[in-house]
């Protein structure tokens, strides 16, 4: 799945100021990212971020990715993210690409996760 796709699956409105990015409307608050990238084949990673109160969990897309924030209460904020917009979000938050630890992969048929 690439960026062009999930953006035309789901209800994504454009974040104000914030050029490439997109937030998630429309869809249980609950829905994990893993469900939300189910077919991608994407990698999840999930960090604790200084200065940001919930985790995030970080799917790539060979054209970008999806930036979600886990509140502990279990729910969700999705944004879906062009390549530049990203990796703009990707630096602001100050997650290189090597400082991930994988907590799970999203298989690409089945929907199966192995931890």
């Amino acid at each position: 799945m690439t960026f062009d796709e999930l953006l035309m699956t789901r209800d994504w409105k454009p974040i104000r100021n914030c050029p490439g990015r997109f937030v998630l409307h429309g869809v249980r608050s609950d829905l994990p990212p893993d469900a939300l990238v189910a077919g991608a084949a994407a990698e999840l990673s999930e960090f604790s971020v200084e200065g940001v109160r919930d985790k995030v969990v970080v799917a790539r897309l060979k054209d970008g990715g999806v930036i979600s924030y886990k509140r502990a209460d279990g729910t969700y904020l999705h944004t879906l993210n062009n390549a530049e917009g990203f990796a703009r979000k990707l630096r602001e938050l100050g997650i290189l690409p090597d400082d991930s630890e994988r907590i799970r992969r999203v298989t690409p048929v089945g929907g199966g996760l192995d931890a």
